[in-house]
């Protein structure tokens, strides 16, 4: 590997000159520059070694030997787009068949950055073009509104589905913050269990968010609104790394069904076995729940830019009939299709999906006993490597600490551990890291998360008494 010549210093000065200050970096008062990477581990430019906590895109491992050979040798032979016949797109596309269910048989492949539409100003109503340049939720929007000739879609709250126009405005997250909600949006609850309003003590939480959902579409539907779809992380992770009621999608893809909408499960954060007892996230909410529509990304591809959709032979028909032909110039590629096999390979060799199950469970645990020492970890909850530690103020209100979160995630860093918050309050600590993290990395990780929380209560417990003194 060349030597890093550029000083950390110049870096930035030349970041800040020539990139938008709109592109942020992790800890911008003292930003960490990355130069390499290996496992769950990466090294800044002095050597400095970090345990990386929340980079999911890395799925099974920073730089993983398997992957970067894959795309090495492939490249060698052949990169082309998908109009010549090749083995790597149909022996990929076999092999998540495999993983999905049966219904979930016909697949688009795309990178996650770009697509390209041909002839879509020849599109007319119910398939509205929104843009040339696309990623997988955006395609499963037109899928979802060629199939059903709808064109409104419920999402749930806090919700992000991606930077494109046509899915900001699908994303809560980001549309508050600019042009605000448009017409055809609909948004529904969080089905958050700890902080909304139906809370764990609710007998049916499940029943209760679904509800709120069928609330949302009949609203719409009194308005002459048709709804052609219901998009959900299946963990949402912007929200709040939040688990939803088991049987919370069964009862909202009823309600959205008889709306005559599909449901669009959103895996970009969560699939890929990361959630240990099942393959996919959607999964832990039942065997009765299938949803219309998959999308599925960043980890795919383990840093390389490939993205996929997986739909029903209805769907996929329905956009098929339109007449206009789908293309992407790089999506399904040989390349990108020898790293999503070697992903697959990697996966099964070396039982990540079981080491999932695994260490999350160990680091839970844990975690759930860092809560009993310190009031300021309100609620552990997560399944396999995807957890949130959600900080509060006081234990009656909830009020989210989000201050002292972004505190804890600096001192942390200087430990030489990367972790970052999300929810609304900005006070959830999440943890998605490469499947690779190890018990060690568990056991090392909350050891010093426990020092920094017994430091900051000696600190607030020292500042108390010099006030109560006369």
């Amino acid at each position: 590997m060349a030597a890093e010549r550029r000083g950390k210093a110049d870096t930035l000065a030349l970041r800040r000159r020539l990139l938008s200050s709109s592109c942020r970096l992790f800890f911008p008062e003292d930003p960490v520059k990355i130069v390499w990477g290996h496992g769950q581990y990466m090294y800044d430019e002095e050597g400095a070694e970090y345990i990386d906590c929340i980079n999911n895109v890395a799925h099974v491992g920073h730089c993983h030997p398997l992957v970067v050979q894959a795309a090495h040798e492939q490249n060698q032979v052949l990169n082309t787009n998908s109009r010549y016949l090749h083995d790597n797109i149909v022996d990929y596309a076999q092999r998540l068949s495999e993983t999905l269910p049966e219904k979930l048989c016909v697949f688009y492949f795309l990178n996650s950055g770009v697509s390209l539409w041909e002839a879509a100003e020849q599109l007319s109503e119910p398939c509205p073009p929104s843009g040339r340049r696309s990623e997988a939720n955006d395609l499963a929007l037109r899928l979802a509104r060629c199939y059903t000739g709808h064109q409104d879609v419920v999402v749930l709250d806090h919700a992000y589905h991606g930077h494109l126009s046509s899915l900001i405005d699908i994303s809560p997250y980001k549309f508050r913050h600019l042009d605000g909600q448009k017409e055809w949006v609909h948004v529904a609850p969080l089905p958050d269990t700890y902080r909304g309003p139906y809370r764990e003590d609710h007998p049916n939480p499940a029943m209760a968010y679904a509800n709120e959902v069928k609330h949302v579409v009949s609203r719409a539907q009194e308005k002459g609104r048709k709804i052609a779809a219901f998009f959900a992380e299946s963990l949402p992770s912007v929200g709040g790394q939040i688990i939803p009621p088991a049987g919370y999608f069964s009862q909202v893809a009823e309600h959205i069904h008889k709306a005559g909408g599909v449901f669009v499960a959103d895996e970009n954060q969560v699939g890929f076995g990361r959630v240990g007892k099942h393959f996919w996230a959607f999964q832990l909410q039942g065997e009765d729940f299938v949803p219309d529509i998959v999308t599925m990304g960043k980890s795919i591809g383990n840093g390389h830019p490939v993205a996929c959709v997986a739909t029903t032979q209805p769907v996929a028909r329905a956009f098929e009939a339109t007449g206009v032909e789908y293309f992407n110039t790089f999506g399904g590629s040989p390349v990108s299709c020898a790293v999503g096999l070697a992903v697959l390979d990697v996966l099964e060799k070396e039982q990540l999906q079981a080491h999932a199950t695994c260490v999350g469970s160990f680091l839970m645990e844990l975690l759930r006993q860092q809560k009993a020492k310190h009031p300021i970890i309100g609620d552990i909850r997560g399944v396999g490597l995807f957890i949130g530690v959600d900080l509060i103020k006081d234990e009656a209100t909830r009020t989210p600490a989000t201050e002292e979160a972004d505190f804890l995630v600096s001192r942390l860093k200087e430990n030489y551990i990367l972790l970052s918050t999300d929810g609304p309050g900005r006070n959830v600590l999440k943890f998605k890291p490469p499947m690779c993290f190890s018990l060690d990395n568990a056991q090392h990780v909350v050891a010093k998360l426990d020092a920094i929380l017994t430091d900051m209560e000696k600190k607030v417990k020292s500042c108390e008494t010099l006030r109560l003194q006369p």
